[in-house]
C-alpha cells in the first residue's frame, strides 16, 4: 500500500534520508536500525495489551523501508547485498509484527483467545510462506507475483485495524483483519501455487531442475 503513495511519502522522507547520508549513514543502518524498531515495537508493546502504542512506535520505524531504499538510490550504493538485506530483515519484521499478536492472544491478562492466537500464528506461516512461494519460483526462471494478500497491504491493514481496536476498545476489528490476512494469505498462496504450475505446463522446458537422468546401467 505504501508503495501506491511511493510519489507523497518520497517528497516527505526526503529531507530525512539527504540529512542521513550528509551524516554518513549508510542505507544498511537505517534497515538495520527500522527492522529492530519494528521488532521492538511489536514484541515489547503488543504481548501487554499496549496494542496503540506498539502500533505508533512501528509506524515510527517502518518508514525506514522508503529511507533506505531512497538514500541508496541517490548515493548510488544500490546492490544485490542491499536488496538481499532489506528482503530478509523484512521477514523478520513481519515474523515480529504476528509474532506479537500471537503472544497478546495467548496473554490471559490481554487478548486471552486460544483461537486468535492458532489463527494468527496461520496468518504468520502463510504471510512467510507466501514470500517464500514467490522467491522459490523466481529461482527456477518463473514468476509467482501479486494474488489477493501482498506484504505491503497485508501489514498496513493489521496495523490499522489494530491501532483503531485498542483506541476504540473494539477488539472485534482486530479480530476480524487477523482473520482476513490468514484466509488471503491462504489463497495468495494457492493462487500463486496454481500460477507456477500453469507457466511449466505451459513450457515443459521448465519442468525439469537441469539435472542429467538416472544412468540406467548404475
Amino acid at each position: 500500500m505504501l508503495n501506491r503513495f511511493r510519489q507523497f511519502w518520497t517528497k516527505v522522507i526526503t529531507p530525512i534520508a539527504t540529512l542521513l547520508l550528509k551524516l554518513g549513514v549508510s542505507a544498511d543502518v537505517v534497515t538495520l536500525v527500522g527492522t529492530i524498531g519494528v521488532s521492538a515495537g511489536a514484541l515489547i508493546f503488543f504481548p501487554r495489551g499496549q496494542l496503540w502504542i506498539g502500533v505508533l512506535v512501528i509506524t515510527l520505524f517502518v518508514f525506514s523501508d522508503l529511507i533506505d531504499g531512497y538514500m541508496a538510490r541517490t548515493s548510488g550504493t544500490s546492490s544485490k547485498w542491499g536488496s538481499f538485506l532489506d528482503s530478509t530483515l523484512d521477514r523478520i519484521a513481519d515474523g515480529a509484527v504476528y509474532g506479537g499478536l500471537v503472544m497478546y492472544y495467548a496473554n490471559s491478562q490481554a487478548g486471552d483467545s486460544t483461537l486468535m492466537a492458532a489463527v494468527t500464528l496461520w496468518a504468520l506461516v502463510m504471510g512467510a510462506v507466501t514470500s517464500y512461494a514467490r522467491a522459490k519460483a523466481e529461482s527456477l526462471g518463473l514468476k509467482a507475483s501479486g494474488g489477493l494478500a501482498e506484504r505491503a497491504d497485508r501489514l498496513v491493514f493489521t496495523l490499522v485495524l489494530a491501532f483503531f481496536s485498542d483506541l476504540f476498545d473494539l477488539p472485534i476489528l482486530l479480530q476480524i483483519v487477523i482473520w482476513y490476512v490468514a484466509a488471503a494469505s491462504t489463497i495468495t498462496v494457492i493462487q500463486r501455487s496454481l500460477s507456477v504450475r500453469k507457466q511449466v505446463l505451459a513450457n515443459p522446458s521448465d519442468a525439469g531442475l537441469d539435472t542429467p537422468p538416472p544412468d540406467p546401467k548404475a
